[in-house]
């Protein structure tokens, strides 16, 4: 039996290792995973051997509680939002209790460090506070200030030594530990001035009045607590991934009712009801279609960039999104065994499953705690015996304790991973968790999907191939005039290429969809189609001759459309997916640092392997599901490897929540960013061979960090405990302890913020990176092929063939033939735009001049005009003029 629990009280690594050790040991548990992130524990055992009451006690024996959580999924809707609304509420009141304590200990820290710190300062101080015979006004206003810090903070007090009791002391034991000590030293040295004050010893009070340590307990509470309020901030964005993902599921259904159409909840749908769904509406469960057939949306679940048609007797996936087309369908899958449940089960399990990494610091507190105080408690005991007074001995074990304090050890990794993660935001890498910066600089394996991550995610025109007398921007319109009633991707992006080309759409009539073969209409009385093979050659148009063209197009991964008149071929137009200009230097510069690449797509395998092949990917996975992608890299994590995902759609969120380190690309879904420990803003995969780099500095200033706050503590802990005093008469008294408590802080402080230099190793820019709605069709290969000519030249239907790839791949330099247009372009500097509004005129106006295509660049304050024909410059100028803008220069 499985079962989950919400613990409380836990607040580092050594605590949830307790909760951890705790559990194991009870007969008939067999697998115990503590998620100090999410505040929760996973627990498989015998319910025959043990049960879930015994389990709660033992993790209230070890000093926490645990909550059951037993409660499953019955719908993405109504159930899950259940199972999250107790940690979503527990880490709002975490995150909101830890504000208020913060700066309620802001508050009065101030004026208590001013007081404290102004006489050595040299700074102005109230009379009140002066002289020794003020000196207990002095140390009492310090003691009252401190006391509502401690009091605020007393969760600190409470679990120390809670743990301390229950011998699993942590993080808060030393923190506990460390203020008492100096806050009860505080305490007794009041009561020395009140007694030098009363018996007229000015030496002692001379002594005393500035040997007050109030401010440092305030100060090391006060730390520590900003500290856990940034980590709780992180914290509280767990849950969201699970909620945008139960978003996307539609929340009603349309059933048929003896011939009647009734709108009912998500939750009221079972099997075998026939439902209705309407273009542009979500489908509502997982199904089968009986009537009708539509283009499906399916990149948020599956990852495939492209529409999907389907028809009679095909499955379809629940919160995929109908495009064209209306169907009935029959429910098969609903509840939690849809497609879509299934996801979100998937995140909230590897949320569950993954474990927090220990931190060092938390790792030694077992050890290092009772040590210091076992040092403390010994040279107290030895100075009494050996004859030295009480007030020696006690100054000596309170020294040791506050030399002792786990500021510098507290702050070691969480000052350097906030630099670290404020230096990556700098530089838009955005780390959600010290976790994931901890564990980057030890992946070995990095999982990437295809469609937004290696790709731009968008289809555009990558060739053209023309197969009659038509000249090329006479193929495009004819073209772009049949694609333009179509909303299919592969339409738009024709649009788009003919759009930038100045090509102007013809009016169609008769325009006809055949759902996943092709479309027909009628041109200037003829009629035209476009398509793929199967539609050509039912519609009888011979493409024998372009067969290597074709094989040779889709070997590279895209998808070959063919357009006709009548039954005459007159070209053919590929789109693809492109790859982003960076993706293959980031992969080679992986590959130096020893990552094997892999890539996870729900694309078609022709599609990846030639993807796989350009870029030199270790291995290719196509056509796999989320739960597929998921799978994958826990197979790959069972191995040894440290593994890390990159990925940008709804479908990469459980393999991203699975992984070591999630990568996210910040253009891809809300969803698969909040599943993401770290977050890509410029959708460049260089900058994940910059984020291990930034990840590689962090831990080394890390551990650099620890090695010198140990260094500090451990050799003046012999100083503070008197080893100094016999032979050369030397007491590290507190005030000499704290100072030297400070400095070591200090030095950790300091040594952390020289992670402000790091610059990373390839700077993106991230105006290259996001380019995928800003197409540059300069590289477009334009071929003309006349087949009447390369007929009558070939002695056979193979020579013809032959002929035809020939003309296909000689180069653009020599290709004289009919249907090439020299394009003219030209750059115009303008003056006068000042805001988007201004830039998008300016473009609106130049790109209705016929055959100019223009983008202007408003940063740089200029105009880039192409067009296939010569435009005189004064048409320009005087376009630009009208518009209210002045033409400043134009480079040709």
């Amino acid at each position: 039996m499985k079962d989950k629990f919400t613990i409380t009280g836990i607040t580092c690594s050594a605590c949830s290792q307790a909760v951890d050790r705790a559990v194991n040991k009870l007969d008939g548990v067999t697998e115990v995973s503590v998620n100090l992130l999410t505040n929760s524990m996973q627990v498989s055992f015998d319910n025959n051997i043990i049960n879930s009451e015994q389990i709660i006690q033992a993790v209230q024996d070890a000093g926490y509680d645990a909550i059951p959580d037993s409660q499953a999924l019955s719908s993405p809707n109504q159930n899950t939002e259940i199972n999250i609304n107790p940690l979503e509420a527990q880490l709002a009141q975490e995150q909101q209790s830890l504000k208020k304590r913060f700066f309620v200990s802001l508050i009065f820290l101030v004026p208590l460090m001013y007081i404290a710190m102004a006489p050595m300062l040299g700074l102005p101080a109230l009379t009140i506070f002066e002289g020794p015979e003020n000196s207990i006004v002095f140390a009492f206003s310090q003691m009252l200030l401190t006391l509502p810090v401690m009091i605020i903070n007393h969760k600190y007090f409470a679990n120390g030594f809670k743990t301390l009791i229950k011998r699993r002391p942590n993080m808060d034991s030393l923190i506990a530990l460390g203020s008492s000590a100096a806050f009860i030293y505080g305490i007794f040295v009041i009561y020395r001035l009140a007694y030098a004050l009363g018996h007229n010893q000015p030496a002692v009070i001379q002594h005393y009045a500035h040997s007050l340590y109030f401010e440092s307990a305030a100060m090391i509470l006060t730390l520590i607590t900003l500290g856990k309020f940034l980590e709780a901030k992180s914290k509280g964005k767990t849950t969201d991934a699970i909620r945008k993902l139960m978003d996307l599921s539609p929340k009603t259904a349309i059933r048929l009712e003896d011939d009647k159409e009734i709108e009912i909840p998500i939750e009221q749908v079972k099997v075998g009801d026939i439902l209705i769904v309407k273009p542009g509406s979500s489908v509502p469960v997982d199904g089968r279609i009986i009537s009708g057939q539509g283009s499906f949306d399916q990149s948020a679940i599956t990852g495939e960039s492209m529409p999907v048609e389907k028809g009679p007797d095909q499955e379809i996936i629940g919160s995929t999104i109908l495009k064209l087309g209306s169907i009935t369908m029959r429910a098969e899958k609903v509840g939690n065994d849809t497609t879509i449940a299934k996801i979100i089960q998937l995140v909230q399990d590897a949320n569950a499953t993954k474990a927090p990494i220990a931190q060092l610091a938390d790792k030694v507190a077992g050890v290092f705690v009772p040590v210091v105080i076992g040092i403390a408690t010994l040279a107290t005991v030895i100075w009494l015996l050996s004859g030295q007074s009480f007030e020696f001995a006690l100054t000596i074990g309170i020294s040791v304790l506050i030399i002792s304090c786990p500021c510098a050890l507290g702050l070691a990794t969480p000052v350097a991973i906030m630099v670290g993660t404020g230096k990556g935001a700098s530089n838009g890498i955005l780390i959600k968790s010290a976790e994931a910066l901890e564990t980057l600089h030890e992946i070995d394996s990095i999982i990437l999907d295809k469609t937004g991550t290696i790709t731009d995610g968008k289809p555009v025109v990558t060739d053209i191939v023309l197969l009659s007398d038509l000249r090329q921007n006479e193929f495009l319109q004819i073209a772009a005039s049949l694609e333009a009633p179509s909303e299919h991707p592969l339409s738009l992006a024709i649009l788009e290429y003919a759009a930038a080309s100045g090509i102007k759409i013809l009016p169609v009539d008769n325009f006809f969809n055949t759902l996943g073969k092709g479309i027909e209409a009628t041109i200037n009385g003829k009629r035209h189609i476009a398509g793929n093979q199967t539609f050509m050659l039912e519609n009888g148009v011979d493409i024998s001759p372009t067969e290597k063209i074709f094989v040779e197009l889709s070997q590279a991964g895209k998808t070959v459309l063919y357009f006709a008149e009548e039954n005459q071929l007159l070209g053919i137009i590929a789109v693809a997916d492109p790859i982003k200009p960076n993706s293959k230097q980031a992969i080679e510069m992986l590959h130096k640092l020893g990552v094997k690449i892999y890539m996870l797509t729900g694309d078609n395998q022709r599609t990846a392997e030639a993807i796989g092949r350009e870029l030199g990917l270790d291995q290719v996975i196509a056509e796999v599901l989320p739960q597929e992608k998921e799978k994958k890299v826990r197979q790959i994590k069972q191995q040894g490897s440290k593994v890390a995902m990159v990925g940008d759609g709804i479908n990469d969120a459980p393999a991203l929540a699975r992984a070591d380190v999630g990568i996210a690309i910040g253009a891809g879904t809300d969803i698969a960013i909040e599943a993401a420990d770290i977050v890509l803003m410029k959708s460049d995969l260089l900058d994940v061979v910059n984020s291990i780099e930034l990840s590689k500095r962090t831990i080394h200033n890390i551990k650099q960090n620890l090695f010198w706050a140990f260094f500090y503590n451990i050799i003046l802990i012999p100083v503070a405990a008197g080893v100094l005093y016999l032979p050369f008469s030397i007491v590290l008294n507190p005030m000499i302890a704290s100072a030297s408590m400070s400095l070591s802080s200090v030095f950790v402080v300091t040594n952390a913020l020289r992670l402000n230099r790091f610059k990373p190793l390839i700077q993106v820019d991230a105006r290259e990176a996001n380019q995928t709605d800003k197409s540059d069709y300069s590289d477009i290969l334009v071929k003309s092929i006349n087949l009447d000519n390369a007929v009558k030249s070939a002695d056979s239907a193979i020579q013809f063939e032959t002929a035809i790839t020939n003309i296909y791949h000689i180069n653009n330099a020599n290709d004289t033939k009919k249907g090439d247009s020299k394009i003219m372009k030209k750059i115009i500097k303008i003056e006068g735009m000042f805001c988007p509004h201004c830039s998008g005129r300016v473009e609106k106006v130049l790109n209705q001049i016929d055959g100019v295509s223009a983008t202007v660049d408003l940063e740089n304050k200029q105009a880039k005009v192409k067009s296939n024909q010569d435009i005189d410059n004064q048409i320009l100028i005087d376009t630009i003029t009208d518009a209210g803008y002045q033409v400043v220069e134009i480079i040709e």
